[in-house]
């Protein structure tokens, strides 16, 4: 199924924009959504879960009218937003057990089947009846997860899942989220450029309220070709490139610091060509700030 956005609008009582004109197509399997912290990434992701009614726009997920239709599609969604809470006395199995009620799971057999089921899954079941007080911040995104998968959705959304996580916990978040993408419409928003690198062959950028880019990483990098240069530089001469060139990013390595810039040609003799990164693609969409204009195939 394709989820399709369409003229999306969303306006604040107080006159923010939080979303302006945002159109995409994301079809199976797992979808990146970058931008930087106000972009408006989880205003895209409550409306798209029906928590909050667009300005204007359409959103339309196969046969399924959002706007419209808001109960239909609650019952193909899974949500897991970026504020996750849960009630710290119960344990896994009560919660996830309580909440597939919720989701219509009334036969106790068949509910415990797929409660257990989950459990497995996200790699709980030994923790099952541990309280959820006592869970690590990556056990409870996993247990996040779980609850989002009840009832089989077709669309899943999470927002913000890594945030906070050690790596050894992101790595084991994001090789499930990679497991369940294959057959649904799993949407990764995020402000962490790698986790989109080695999640999703669909992504878009999203800054101020608007899609400044979309295509598949590998080709958006591939975009960039022959465009991407760097030197190492004192830190104190960083603000002087600035005024100069398009720098991309800069980052301290064993006591000099090493910028990236952007130009067609080589900038002068001291810069050196470097592969481009879906890092230098999200830091160049960034900065040209205006509205994509075509879609890399």
């Amino acid at each position: 199924m394709m989820l399709s956005i369409r003229g999306l609008t969303h306006a604040y009582p107080n006159g923010v924009i939080a979303l302006n004109d945002v159109n995409l197509d994301i079809p199976n399997g797992m979808f990146g959504l970058l931008g930087p912290n106000g972009a408006g990434k989880s205003s895209l992701m409550r409306t798209i879960a029906t928590l909050q009614h667009a300005t204007r726009g359409e959103i339309r997920f196969g046969s399924i009218d959002v706007m419209r239709q808001p109960t239909k599609l609650r019952r193909v969604l899974g949500y897991l937003p970026q504020d996750f809470g849960v009630y710290p006395r119960g344990t896994a199995y009560q919660q996830l057990d309580h909440l597939a009620v919720l989701k219509g799971l009334t036969d106790r057999q068949d509910r415990k089947k797929a409660v257990d089921s989950l459990l497995v899954q996200t790699n709980l079941f030994e923790h099952r009846h541990q309280r959820l007080a006592g869970f690590s911040g990556g056990m409870r995104q996993r247990f996040g997860v779980a609850q989002a998968l009840l009832g089989q959705p077709k669309l899943i959304i999470v927002d913000e899942p890594t945030a906070g996580l050690d790596p050894e916990e992101r790595n084991r978040f994001n090789n499930l989220l990679a497991e369940i993408g294959q057959d649904v419409v799993v949407i990764l928003s995020t402000h962490l450029v790698e986790d989109v690198a080695d999640l999703c062959p669909t992504m878009a950028i999203l800054n101020k309220g608007q899609i400044v880019l979309q295509g598949q990483p590998a080709e958006l990098k591939r975009v960039m070709t022959d465009r991407v240069w760097t030197r190492p530089i004192q830190a104190g001469e960083l603000a002087l490139y600035k005024s100069r060139y398009r720098i991309l990013s800069s980052q301290l390595s064993a006591g000099s610091m090493m910028v990236r810039v952007e130009a067609e040609t080589q900038p002068a003799p001291e810069f050196q060509p470097t592969a481009a990164s879906l890092e230098d693609v999200y830091f160049s969409a960034l900065h040209s700030g205006t509205p994509v204009s075509r879609i890399a195939a």
